[in-house]
């Protein structure tokens, strides 16, 4: 179990509570969009292809070798073709800032983002950080320099 510590930006709905995980067995735990007072009733709506960043009202302090990815919902990009405009976001340890999320409307429909609405999960993970080399030559494979599709998909 890691221990994320979390704070809460400025002017923003505590009474949503922190994320949470859904089931016994979710990877990913829950995160909603935490509107300013100014948008709570109206919400956020996402044009067919635009894009939003959706506020959270966290700031998480992730210890040093994890981070937090930021992974779209199932079911909003199943129903209305919602996800996030950078496929996965990456969360570093370091970061303190206010943690948002940039949803994409791929749908055929204005889609509305809602106070409190669950808009994506978060999975921690480990991570290992690696060192680079310049060498001559790289190991031989039997797949070598076959690029998409080289494997028979």
């Amino acid at each position: 179990m890691v221990n994320i510590k979390v704070s809460w930006s400025d002017a923003v709905d505590r009474d949503l509570g922190l994320p949470t995980y859904e089931t016994a067995g979710a990877a990913g735990a829950d995160l909603r969009a935490n509107l300013p007072d100014d948008l709570r009733d109206a919400g956020i709506e996402i044009s067919p292809g635009g894009r939003a960043l959706i506020p959270t009202g966290l700031r998480l302090e992730i210890p040093v070798g994890y981070e937090a990815q930021v992974r779209a919902r199932s079911g909003l990009a199943l129903k209305h073709g919602v996800t996030l405009a950078n496929a996965i976001g990456t969360i570093d340890s370091d970061y303190r800032g206010d943690l948002g999320v940039i949803l994409w409307n791929g749908g055929a429909d204005v889609f509305r983002v809602t106070h409190g609405m669950r808009i994506a999960q978060m999975v921690v993970a480990p991570v290992v950080q690696a060192t680079f080399a310049i060498v001559d030559a790289l190991d031989e494979t039997d797949r070598g320099a076959g690029g998409f599709g080289s494997t028979g998909a």
